[in-house]
């Protein structure tokens, strides 16, 4: 086991080069996907500043600054409970479980039809994408908060933070609803550094900017709640109802090429679609933001993959994290956050 030791990073120049689309790998791996699953052949709107108010399904609004719902009772560890109640609305289907895997830095272009993101590019073909979709803004980090809480919480940089918005988790508990947070190689015991390296998930490097959750007091000074935040090494399927997956700095490829992040995408991706946990259950493989300013925070390549998409269905409607947010909002009944009050859940890849 290697010893963890937190460590200072800057993010690193991000380069802005994006290569063209290689339909022909697309076509060849539409073919080679025709027999059976991936994981089994191969191993917006403009981001608001205001802490946003939890609203019920359904009512657009804006948000409100100081105003907000009751957290509800915090989540601890324990099996997923998946309650009857909370029904989804606007053509969601009612989960089993959520997942949702982020990827950094890499533009529409730079992962659909890369012959160096063969996975991918497999996954893409075997399920369903969003091939209109951006980010909020730039850097990462207030795209991880937007994902999170419907708001960037007025974050600019990739700095340490500590906000009192609402977020997703305080849906989830008030809801009955259970999650879990595995970020690799973040320390055990509520870590609360900016990043880390090593521990049981082996080399490779934690940075805190890209995990949202340890960003919100009403986790990171609870316990019980931020215990729900540990290392990949610990990753169930079947642990939560919410489960989000944060890769390290280099399986992100954040630090690494794209040919790394598809490979830790080959070796991870079957632990969750090959698992009894994803029957009923989505799969969502997205990006904080990628290579251009367009639309605030760039074209991003985003998977939707579930045993209840179409297959290789299309979304091309305009879509930004906040889509995403909606989406899990209305699988459970949990109400809307902020920018995602605004924005529209994915019904269309699910037949709705």
């Amino acid at each position: 086991m290697i010893a963890h030791r937190a460590t200072a990073r800057r993010a690193s120049t991000r380069p802005v080069i994006a290569r063209p689309v290689v339909l022909a790998v697309v076509a060849a791996l539409v073919a080679g996907c025709a027999g059976g699953s991936p994981g089994a052949a191969m191993a917006t709107q403009s981001a608001t500043a205001a802490a946003p108010t939890l609203q019920p399904a359904g009512v657009v609004g804006t948000s409100s600054p100081g105003t907000s719902s009751s957290p509800g009772t915090p989540s601890s560890p324990g099996t997923s409970s998946s309650p009857a109640a909370s029904p989804s609305v606007a053509g969601i289907p009612a989960f089993r479980h959520v997942f949702e895997i982020v990827l950094e830095n890499k533009g529409y272009s730079d992962l659909v039809g890369d012959p160096a993101a063969p996975y991918f590019n497999a996954l893409l073909a075997r399920y369903a994408s969003l091939t209109n979709m951006y980010a909020e803004t730039h850097p990462s980090e207030p795209n991880y908060i937007a994902l999170f809480s419907g708001a960037t919480q007025g974050v600019t940089d990739d700095g340490v933070h500590d906000l009192t918005g609402p977020n997703l988790v305080d849906q989830l508990a008030a809801h009955g609803r259970t999650w879990r947070v595995y970020a690799e190689n973040v320390p055990t015991g509520c870590f609360a550094g900016d990043s880390a390296s090593g521990g049981p998930d082996g080399s490779g490097t934690y940075a805190r900017k890209h995990e949202p959750a340890i960003s919100f007091t009403d986790i990171s000074g609870v316990p019980s709640r931020c215990s729900n935040i540990v290392d990949l090494s610990q990753f169930d399927p079947a642990a939560a109802d919410f489960e989000l997956i944060i890769p390290n700095l280099c399986h992100d490829m954040h630090d690494c090429s794209v040919a790394a992040g598809d490979a830790f995408l080959a070796g991870f991706v079957p632990r969750i679609v090959d698992s009894p946990a994803f029957a009923g259950s989505v799969l969502f493989i997205t990006v904080d933001e990628g290579t251009s300013s367009d639309h605030g925070g760039g074209h991003i390549a985003t998977l939707v993959i579930s045993p209840l998409v179409r297959r290789g269905a299309l979304d091309t409607a305009f879509r930004t994290h906040y889509s995403l947010l909606r989406t899990i909002e209305d699988a459970w009944g949990l109400g809307c956050l902020g920018g995602a009050c605004g924005a529209t859940g994915i019904a269309s890849l699910f037949g709705g």
